[in-house]
């Protein structure tokens, strides 16, 4: 099978834990990262631009998305200003709606002509993917983030669906596709096969490369080797029950 080393799509470790971070900062397959608020709550954050300054010593020189959290065009619009002026590899994401069901567009269309590399993120359909398409420009560069893995949550095979998304980003070459929130491994591999850019792995995932061509008669044994192993730290038993007479 391919391994880790034949990918060409990229990996962009996504995570808010800031150890976390510095460890795989040090790992070259590691091509960016990316966080959101929820992710940032889930690790205890409280100061959003402190946090990203202090992602940002550790990771000068790899793009790293941080996100709006206004939900009014206005202000989204000027935090988005403010998120870009943080470092030259920051890359701004914007949710394609508002709360309301509001389409981002004009507000992706004026940050994008700004010259703001914009993280385009929430996409779910191939029609947002289309709308989104349109409003980039052709001279910034861009992400268009789908979350393949929350498609697959509602039983649909994400596959035909992004391979159809690749297609209709090649109207504006300096964008690049996101497979977002991947469930398991082999997603990095489905992302490359399609020609997917990037995927977004959660830092417990990207714990598993290790295992990528891992021998399977031999992780069979230690699967059995550590049932057996728990059993016995356990102290588990099975007394036998006395059979009954019968008569």
């Amino acid at each position: 099978m391919r391994t880790v080393a034949d990918l060409t799509v990229k990996i962009f470790a996504d995570g808010a834990d800031l150890p976390g971070i510095v460890k795989l900062y040090a790992n070259p397959l590691i091509k960016g990262f990316t966080t959101n608020p929820t992710l940032m709550r889930k690790s205890g954050v409280t100061d959003y631009a402190a946090f990203a300054r202090d992602v940002l010593k550790v990771v000068p020189d790899r793009p790293v998305s941080f996100e709006v959290f206004a939900d009014e065009f206005g202000e989204m619009e000027r935090q988005a200003h403010e998120i870009a002026s943080w470092g030259p590899n920051v890359n701004v994401k914007i949710p394609v709606t508002t709360t309301q069901g509001v389409f981002c567009g004009p507000l992706i269309q004026r940050l994008a002509q700004a010259g703001i590399v914009l993280n385009v993120t929430a996409i779910l359909t191939l029609e947002q993917v289309s709308q989104v398409t349109e409003c980039l420009s052709p001279r910034t560069q861009a992400i268009v983030s789908v979350f393949a893995g929350r498609i697959a949550d509602t039983g649909r095979d994400p596959v035909p669906l992004m391979t159809k998304a690749v297609e209709i980003l090649k109207a504006k070459p300096k964008a690049e596709l996101i497979w977002a929130s991947p469930r398991e491994l082999l997603n990095i591999f489905q992302a490359d096969e399609i020609g997917c850019h990037i995927i977004t792995v959660t830092h417990d995932v990207l714990t598993k490369l290790a295992l990528v061509g891992k021998d399977l008669d031999g992780y069979s044994l230690e699967t059995v080797q550590m049932f057996h192993r728990d059993a016995q730290a356990a102290g588990f038993s099975i007394a036998t029950t006395p059979t009954r007479a019968v008569g």
